[in-house]
């Protein structure tokens, strides 16, 4: 059979099981696992014949979250916090990846105009972060401490301050996803265009490796969860715009509770980064070769987390289908 005219045989059958299962309707248990045995016996039809396939994707998505449902009465035996950031949210967010790389796209391509700018224009740097701030950093540049700003304040206040104020960016570029993408949008690149300009006014002053060895410490993560946070809000502000199969209502409450589950996925690294911040920052003299390791630990724990754990589970996970 011809994938067409598989899928053309199957669609409203799919559709009606996704609302079913995406708008939480009262289906009877037996119902339930009656449609997800058809869909399991679709899947593996699928990929058998169509491996390189839309329909095997969006067939692998619908089994995942079918199954989910039909197990969350499942007495567990794990702590149910523990087990969402293990296993529920990583499959949930292999299907965001791709709403991931735009996000970094547009926080790169703001962050490339930002540094340009700032290279090309003296001003610009006082523009973007103002007046205070870089005159405090000239000071303490003149003193010999250029991160100094990260020394100030109580470790405990630094590290309740900024984690506060890092999860409120995270929500505020997720509720920005109420006026579409383009509110987002708009909260990542003035984010992007503040980081280059940020990074360019110690590359002006042949500051850059000193200054990044200090603030990348906290910043990896910081940055990256940023980007993330974008992601959940395009994910909510894509679903006004492209509303598919459904109504652009139902579309809205979907793309917003995917939305707010990847927002909350990024709170603990918010914790961990202002940990970072208010404990280890401040000491900008330790070991080159001890925040090189701090650095790129971060930067390999957020990639692991987000990018290649949602992949492995997911293929695990479809294996297992496979062969119930």
């Amino acid at each position: 059979m011809r994938e067409a005219a598989f899928v053309k045989q199957n669609k409203e059958k799919w559709i009606a099981f996704e609302k079913a299962i995406t708008l939480n309707s009262k289906i009877s248990p037996d119902q339930l696992a009656d449609h997800y045995l058809h869909l399991t016996n679709d899947l593996a039809y699928a990929q058998t014949y169509y491996p390189d396939s839309k329909a095997l994707q969006y067939l692998n998505s619908l089994a995942s979250q079918a199954h989910q449902k039909i197990y969350k009465n499942k007495k567990e035996t794990k702590n149910r916090i523990v087990s969402f950031w293990k296993e529920e949210f990583p499959l949930f967010f292999k299907e965001h990846q791709r709403m991931l790389f735009f996000s970094f796209l547009l926080f790169a391509t703001a962050t490339a105009i930002g540094a340009i700018s700032a290279l090309n224009d003296d001003s610009f740097v006082r523009l973007i972060l103002g007046d205070g701030y870089v005159n405090e950093t000239l000071n303490n540049i003149d003193k010999g401490d250029p991160t100094a700003i990260y020394n100030s304040g109580s470790e405990i206040g630094t590290f309740l301050g900024i984690t506060i104020n890092n999860i409120r960016v995270a929500f505020l570029a997720y509720a920005f996803g109420v006026i579409t993408s383009l509110g987002t949008a708009y909260i990542l690149f003035s984010n992007g265009v503040m980081l280059g300009a940020f990074f360019t006014f110690f590359y002006n002053r042949d500051l850059l490796f000193e200054a990044s060895k200090s603030i990348w410490l906290h910043g990896t993560i910081e940055i990256s969860v940023i980007v993330i946070a974008g992601c959940a809000g395009m994910v909510m502000g894509n679903s006004i715009l492209f509303p598919k199969t459904y109504s652009r209502k139902v579309s809205f409450l979907k793309g917003a509770k995917d939305g707010l589950k990847i927002v909350v996925s990024t709170i603990p690294f918010f914790i961990i980064a202002g940990f970072i911040e208010g404990f280890i920052t401040r000491y900008s003299n330790m070991p080159v070769w001890l925040a090189m390791t701090i650095i790129f630990s971060s930067l390999a724990l957020i990639i692991f987390y987000y990018v290649i754990y949602p992949i492995i589970l997911n293929r695990k996970h479809a294996r297992q289908i496979y062969t119930t």
